[in-house]
């Protein structure tokens, strides 16, 4: 009897096949999900519609804008402020972007971020279109982090008065750079919690138009008495935050020198700020 051996790896070969096209076929239906960039990182929100013409933004992105524009003074601690910032949104899988150009401030543009951080800003740095597209993004649920000199920035802005809490006294601005002692008020949130209840530190200690304390909630007041250079008596407020016009602010008088931004505390309390701020704290 003549046998067929040749049958036996063609039907081999013929399965074979079959299996691959099945394999083919059935990922070109269903191609696997692809992993999120780890330093763009966004979670999935909720939108709001904040007016109409206004872009619709999510309310908790993850993404950070650093703006560190000056018209009067600039710190040489700018760059060590930025250097910190991307470390710290690396480390908790944020997106960061940084610019010196106010003309980023747009509605859509800015519809982009849950945070924006003036970092060591100063002078009047916006137009009136860009004060406009910054006070839209803080009523549309925005959040801001200001960082020592924000409060010597955009003076003849109202708006931007209640925002960041309170304005430096022109007349007499800061002390010099010297140890003083720091008061915990609330240790209970995000940006005081990993802080002792007496923080012993060295910076620029700002004094402040109005106390702000009637408008905002008190996180840190510094000891007059530790130091030389303040105006403002036994209650002198040096950070707090509040929610304002629809959106959140947070605030640190703290952060002049370049040693600043590689002491552990203050960045820890620099990014509970930005926490609250973007409303994931």
């Amino acid at each position: 009897m003549f046998k067929k051996r040749w049958l036996v790896p063609f039907l081999s070969a013929l399965i074979v096949m079959v299996v691959l096209v099945t394999i083919a076929s059935f990922l070109y239906r269903f191609p696997p999900a692809k992993s999120p960039s780890p330093t763009a990182t966004a979670t999935a929100c909720a939108t709001s519609q904040p007016g109409s013409g206004s872009p619709i933004r999510s309310i908790c992105l993850k993404r950070i804008l650093v703006f560190s524009k000056t018209a009067a003074f600039r710190h040489a601690s700018i760059p060590d402020g930025k250097q910190a910032l991307k470390n710290l949104a690396q480390q908790h899988s944020f997106a960061i972007d940084f610019s010196e150009d106010a003309n980023v401030f747009t509605a859509s543009n800015l519809a982009r971020y849950s945070v924006v951080v003036f970092l060591l800003t100063t002078g009047e740095i916006f137009n009136n279109s860009q004060q406009a597209a910054f006070q839209q993004y803080i009523e549309a649920g925005g959040g801001f982090v200001g960082i020592h000199s924000a409060s010597d920035t955009e003076y003849d802005w109202p708006w931007y008065d209640g925002l960041v809490g309170a304005h430096n006294n022109i007349h007499d601005k800061h002390s010099s750079v010297q140890q003083a002692t720091v008061y915990v008020e609330d240790p209970n949130t995000p940006s005081t919690n990993m802080l002792p209840v007496l923080w012993v530190r060295t910076d620029e200690w700002y004094n402040f138009a109005l106390n702000p304390r009637s408008r905002v909630h008190v996180l840190l007041t510094v000891d007059e008495k530790t130091y030389k250079g303040g105006i403002m008596g036994a209650d002198h407020p040096i950070a707090w935050y509040h929610a304002y016009d629809g959106g959140r602010a947070w605030y640190t008088a703290m952060g002049h020198t370049s040693e600043s931004y590689h002491e552990p505390l203050f960045l820890a309390h620099l990014w509970g700020g930005i926490l609250y701020a973007s409303g994931l704290g």
